[in-house]
Parts: C-alpha cells; sequence; structure tokens
C-alpha cells in the first residue's frame, strides 16, 4: 500500500495511493473509518493502523471514495530525521573518502522536511548548494537495541529523499559545521508518498537517480550501500530509541555535483527530481531566499 499526506481544504489528511488510472487518486480513508488516527504518523504509532487504514484503503478504492488535495510529506512532523553520511562505495571513492568502518551519522532538523513539488530556498548565506538523491526508510514501531536479525521488522516502507546539503557550511567552516550544511529549512524533501515494506521485496536491490534540470546527475543502485537498512538500524538503536515515523536517509550514490569538474550547485530556478525504482518520482523546484 501507498500512505500519503494530503493538504485539503479541511487541513492535512492521511490517504492511501490509487495509481490504477493515467494520474493518482487519493483514497480518503477517514471517509471510510472515521476511527482510524488522523495522521500516518500516528496511523504508524497506533499497533493495526496500517492493517486498519488498508481495509479502508481497498473498501473506499471499491466505491470511489476519493478525496482532492495536494501532496505533502508523507510524515509532515517527523519525529526524529537521521542521516547516513558515505555510505555508498562508489559515492565514498569519488570524493576521495576512506571507506567508513561504521556508519557516519549526523541529523537534519524536522523543519527540513518539506513535500513535493514545495520548494527548496536557498538561504542567502549557502553559496554552494548540492543534491543527494536518497533511499529514505520511515519506522514503524518503537525501536531500541534491536537485532540487525530483527531491525526490518521495525521499517513500516521507504520514500524518496534529498539530502539537499550547503557545501561551504558543511566542510568549508572551521571544524566541518556538518549540522549547519545540512539543516536549513527546506533541505529534506521527501515523498512522494509512503510505500508500505511489503511492497519492497530487497531494499538493497533498488535503482537510485538524481534529474537536473531533466539531466540525469546520479544513477547508483543500493546494491553498492555499505551498510544496509538492517545494519544500520542496529547500529542507532544501541544508544537511542527509533519511534513511529522517525526518518532515516540512508545515504546517496556517486554524481553529486561537489564531485564534477567543474561543480555543479542547484541554482533559482532549477528542478530536481530524485527517482527510485518502487518508489515514484519526487520533485522540487529550487527557489532563493
Amino acid at each position: 500500500m501507498k500512505l500519503a499526506t494530503i493538504q485539503t481544504t479541511n487541513g492535512p489528511r492521511p490517504v492511501g495511493v490509487d495509481l490504477d488510472g493515467a494520474t493518482p487518486r487519493f483514497v480518503d480513508l477517514l471517509a471510510v473509518d472515521a476511527t482510524l488516527p488522523t495522521t500516518v504518523r500516528d496511523l504508524l504509532e497506533s499497533g493495526d493502523g496500517v492493517a486498519r487504514a488498508r481495509a479502508a484503503f481497498e473498501k473506499g478504492q471499491e466505491a470511489g471514495t476519493f478525496v482532492e488535495g495536494t501532496l505533502l510529506a508523507p510524515i509532515p512532523e517527523p519525529g526524529k530525521v537521521v542521516c547516513i553520511g558515505l555510505n555508498y562505495r562508489d559515492h565514498a571513492e569519488e570524493t576521495g573518502a576512506k571507506i567508513p568502518t561504521e556508519p557516519v551519522v549526523f541529523n537534519k532538523f524536522p523543519q527540513c522536511v518539506v513535500g513535493p513539488e514545495s520548494p527548496v530556498v536557498l538561504p542567502a548565506a549557502c553559496k554552494t548548494v548540492d543534491y543527494e538523491a536518497e533511499l529514505v526508510v520511515v519506522v514503524g514501531k518503537s525501536a531500541k537495541c534491536v537485532s540487525k536479525a530483527d531491525a526490518l521488522d521495525c521499517v513500516a516502507g521507504y520514500t524518496c529523499g534529498n539530502d539537499v546539503s550547503s557545501r561551504d557550511w558543511q566542510k568549508g567552516r572551521p571544524g566541518g559545521q556538518w549540522l549547519l550544511g545540512k539543516t536549513p529549512d527546506t533541505f529534506a524533501p521527501t515523498g512522494p508518498w509512503l510505500v508500505t515494506a511489503d511492497e519492497i521485496a530487497d531494499p538493497h536491490d533498488l535503482g537510485v537517480k538524481l534529474r537536473l534540470n531533466g539531466e540525469t546527475m546520479q544513477d547508483g543502485s543500493t546494491k553498492e550501500l555499505i551498510f544496509g537498512v538492517d545494519e544500520l538500524i542496529a547500529h542507532l538503536t544501541q544508544l537511542f530509541t527509533l519511534q513511529p515515523g522517525d526518518l532515516i536517509f540512508t545515504g546517496t550514490p556517486p554524481g553529486v555535483g561537489m564531485a564534477r569538474t567543474p561543480p555543479v550547485w542547484i541554482k533559482q530556478g532549477d528542478r530536481m527530481e530524485v527517482e527510485i525504482d518502487g518508489l515514484g518520482v519526487l520533485g522540487n523546484p529550487v527557489e532563493a531566499e
């Protein structure tokens, strides 16, 4: 099933996504079952929320219970946005970095998260801003000290993400300011929807692409992940609890603007599109502050 959050005239609303026609249609889950939690995050947190949402989706799809609205991020207000750096072997090689022996972890703030077609806004203080297409894991249940063998049971599903990065802040400031370079508002687009884990046979065998103004800049595969989704969850939960609706950006394949000659930085008027096998296309325009 594909779950999404849309903005309606009555506010944000969780929906199921029907892709059987030429354009996506949104099944109004709450109109079918008024007892459902009112956000996707709360659906995940409720023990049987996803199963009940699936039943409502199938019933609403058959009955034609559709609603119109604008796509937001699948989880508009995640509790945590955890990110992994240098997690593709070929990306680490293109940047001249050593292959990590354990995950490189940083984070973004929740207000970085925006949805499909929402603009990525470049702060005036950021001069060299880059794109990074990423597979994003959506956590489905509370997880602490989880083994690698059990880690995938904690995954609700997956979505596309773009780890937008201000390289002049991330690398060009004293000490390397990863936090500041990664956390300007709007620097974490996600979407277009959450695809539940049962639809993805192997998260470690997905093509990941990014197009900038129609030109393919990144074209990789999650086969190149150094640390898989299960390893990441086991590693992170040694130290802190992952909660339903938390996001894990799993790293980016080669082709980033920083590694090109000459470098390619995103600018006012650009358009970025992240496409991942089975997860759809996440498109975002770029605007200057």
